[in-house]
């Protein structure tokens, strides 16, 4: 079989080395402690929130979705920007009032990241510039852009653990050296 043996669809693993997720869950625990959660929390829940946003307003754009083209109260268009500033009120007065197991509590990055992905996802009409939502020009650009700058706050807000991940995983891939 040569030097190289690769795990077959059949073949068992190495019974004394833990699996791909038990030394992921490892590289975790070992990397992000109580204040690295919280930071990588709210970048993934921006980064998800800002990719959902967009994906559903392109859809109800495209002619899906309600006519009027998304949220309507009492006639007129209401922004998600809206929500996002509830949201920030809401965490901000958690900050100030909450108590510290609420304060460090998951939820509370989630919704500290969802607030921001929905207000930087209508900024120009916050801002009260244009209503360029819709420009063509530029629009993607800035998708991509948001996008890019999530991604890179997931990675820096706990870099040894995304170093350590890939090394697991790349250990995993790597076929295994038989005697």
């Amino acid at each position: 079989m040569g030097l190289l043996a690769r795990r077959g669809h059949g073949e068992r693993r190495d019974p004394g080395r833990p699996g791909l997720g038990s030394r992921l869950k490892d590289a975790y625990g070992d990397h992000v402690g109580p204040a690295e959660q919280s930071v990588l929390m709210a970048w993934s829940a921006f980064t998800a929130t800002f990719g959902v946003t967009r994906a559903l307003t392109y859809w109800i754009r495209g002619g899906h979705g309600p006519s009027g083209g998304g949220i309507r109260l009492g006639g007129r268009h209401f922004h998600h920007y809206n929500i996002g500033i509830a949201l920030l009120c809401g965490v901000g007065a958690v900050a100030l009032r909450g108590q510290e197991r609420h304060r460090r509590h998951p939820l509370t990055a989630i919704a500290y990241g969802s607030a921001n992905a929905l207000i930087v996802d209508e900024l120009m009409l916050l801002l009260d510039l244009e209503d360029v939502y819709w420009a063509k020009e530029g629009r993607t650009s800035v998708d991509v852009a948001v996008g890019l700058i999530g991604a890179g706050g997931i990675y820096f807000a706990s870099t040894g653990f995304w170093h350590r991940a890939t090394r697991e995983v790349a250990t995993s891939l790597t076929p295994r050296r038989t005697g």
